[in-house]
């Protein structure tokens, strides 16, 4: 390595940032990964830690253990906090200013709650293993509570759980949590009956799995009702407090009393947009990701690239690529190619994003699968759903410890990392997280785009 090797900084370890440092790997670049965690994490496994069925390491790896053989590939563990687009440099918590000749920001998404951010202690969301850790802890502490309760109102309380948002993530939660009720736990306590419990799914619009195809989530509604889970469509949340949420559908407002209530209604993009916006005036979409140009860089700052679920990229098709992993890890491949021609004086085509389907997995034995030429669903679809996930797990001991996990709880139906730990941060401190001022209600599906005054469809 020498100093006159050009700098590359990438800011994220996720499927963006990853991808791009392990396709730099034989580049003639210096490249510095910046992660505030150590750890490289598979989201679309998050829900089976936040249900128990998988423990946080089964789906994370040591982003040093992972890029272990790149010689060219420097490591930090810190928090970025600003950019200098005019000296190239990138400002960090605990660390001196870092320089860059290319810089690439992957630093995501986390949960929206539109403006009433003060339901967040009482619906949490699920983006980070803290956040599934705590979901697995108000999972479960809900039935230990349900077997020493003694008035009936209360008991009924803690046995309903409601998950505001009918996306995958909703749908996956669901049905996961159906499973625990009607499988995993249905002979375990002697004062109450598991499969009694309430499992409702609230969607604002009026079907579940909105970007899938209206037969496909006729299928997978079908689904989450045979598993036990009530599902309720066109249902907007005016309100959620400890241990209630109130729905309305129509002219009709009713009050649910839930002990568990769980967010997944919507994202937002990290504060590293805003930031980029104010240093470099880049616009931003509604929900704050950043507008790229089709190389995936920003306007008027050709070395200057956002990837992932923070970038908005509008330059294919009649709306932006969806923020999933498979469009972040072509992202990531694409630009370390595009840098890698560069140094070589050779222009690329622009982006471009090839689509190999959509998998939503329900239950055991049940998903959907759309490959855009052909749509099934059953087990079958499940299978490809299981295949699929253990393909793209990045080190190979995840991918064994996850494939006998699932096979010893497909045979026994047990979940095994069903522990209950932690004591919930904001609302064991009595700390409510700071409102941004806007008390007004605003629609919300599980499609972040859909937004407009004045309430909170879900």
């Amino acid at each position: 390595m020498t100093e006159k090797q050009p700098r590359v900084v990438i800011i994220g370890g996720g499927f963006a940032g990853l991808y791009t440092a392990k396709a730099l790997k034989n580049a003639p670049v210096h490249v510095t990964l910046i992660d505030k965690r150590n750890f490289h994490l598979f989201q679309p496994l998050l829900y089976q830690v936040a249900t128990g069925a998988l423990s946080p390491a089964d789906i994370s790896s040591p982003l040093r253990l992972i890029l272990r053989g790149h010689e060219n590939t420097d490591i930090l563990l810190d928090h970025a906090i600003d950019i200098d687009p005019v000296k190239g440099e990138v400002i960090l918590k605990d660390h001196p200013p870092i320089a860059y000749d290319q810089l690439v920001i992957a630093t995501g998404v986390s949960h929206h709650y539109f403006g009433n951010d003060q339901w967040q202690p009482y619906a949490p969301g699920l983006k980070t293993i803290e956040d599934a850790v705590e979901m697995r802890r108000r999972i479960y502490l809900a039935f230990e509570k349900a077997e020493k309760e003694i008035d009936a109102e209360k008991r009924q309380a803690l046995l309903t759980f409601v998950i505001v948002g009918g996306g995958p993530t909703g749908v996956e939660l669901a049905g996961a949590i159906a499973e625990i009720a009607h499988g995993a736990l249905r002979s375990d306590f002697h004062q109450i009956n598991p499969t009694e419990a309430k499992i409702l799914l609230l969607e604002g619009m009026d079907r579940v799995l909105p970007p899938y195809s209206p037969d496909l989530s006729a299928k997978a509604a079908a689904s989450l009702i045979k598993l036990g889970v009530t599902v309720q469509t066109n249902s907007i949340v005016t309100n959620i407090v400890e241990g209630c949420v109130s729905v309305r559908q129509g002219e009709k407002t009713t009050e649910i009393a839930a002990e568990t209530i769980l967010w997944a209604a919507g994202v937002k993009a990290s504060r590293m947009g805003r930031i980029l916006a104010e240093r470099t005036g880049v616009n931003l979409d509604r929900v704050g990701r950043v507008i790229v140009e089709p190389d995936l860089s920003i306007a008027g700052y050709a070395n200057i690239f956002v990837i992932g679920d923070l970038a908005n990229f509008a330059h294919q098709g009649d709306k932006p690529l969806p923020g999933i992993a498979p469009v972040a890890m072509q992202e990531g491949e694409y630009l370390a190619n595009l840098l890698i021609s560069r140094l070589k004086g050779q222009t690329i085509q622009p982006f471009h994003y090839i689509d190999r389907g959509s998998l939503a997995v329900i239950g055991q034995n049940a998903a959907v699968v759309d490959l855009g030429f052909v749509k099934f669903s059953g087990f079958i679809a499940w299978l490809v759903w299981v295949w699929a996930h253990i393909y793209y797990l990045i080190e190979f001991d995840n991918k064994l410890v996850v494939m006998v996990q699932w096979g010893w709880n497909y045979f026994t139906r047990g979940r095994g990392a069903r522990l209950i730990t932690g004591e919930g941060q904001n609302l064991a401190s009595g700390q409510l997280p700071q409102n941004n001022g806007q008390n007004n209600n605003l629609a919300v599906s599980s499609q972040t785009e859909t937004l407009s005054p004045p309430i909170v469809k879900v």
